[in-house]
């Protein structure tokens, strides 16, 4: 289910660095999407607080998520692959995180690991100095 959430983004854009010879200094080709997650009105709390949770160290303090793209030479192929990428974090935070279901050690695990203890203990006791009582 594709949102359209262009309404709701905040583009600036600036000079980028790199490749691009004198086009660097003269135009602003570098984008950098906002996003601010909690005053969105086409997510629910629930998604708010999933992409919360799941993209906090992409969010500041004001609660922006941002996206910054300067690896082309114009800016309207930044802005495309910035909202892309905007999608695909979106819809990777609101996947559902799968049920872990609880395991018990099989039987064989169980005896490798008291062998491996009974290996290294008697490993340890050889190497102990033992002192001749005459």
């Amino acid at each position: 289910m594709k949102i359209n959430f262009y309404p709701e983004f905040v583009f600036k854009t600036s000079r980028s660095s790199g490749k691009g010879g004198q086009n660097v200094n003269k135009v602003s080709s570098k984008v950098e999407l906002d996003f601010d997650i909690w005053d969105s009105k086409l997510l629910t709390a629930d998604q708010k607080f999933r992409i919360a949770h799941k993209l906090y160290s992409r969010i500041n303090k004001e609660g922006i998520l941002q996206i910054v793209v300067q690896s082309e030479r114009s800016q309207l192929a930044n802005k495309e692959i910035a909202v892309k990428k905007f999608h695909e974090l979106i819809e990777k935070a609101l996947v559902p995180d799968k049920k872990r279901f609880k395991t018990k050690p099989s039987k064989s695990s169980k005896e490798k690991r008291l062998t491996s203890k009974k290996r290294k203990s008697e490993t340890k006791n050889l190497r102990k100095k033992k002192f001749d009582q005459n």
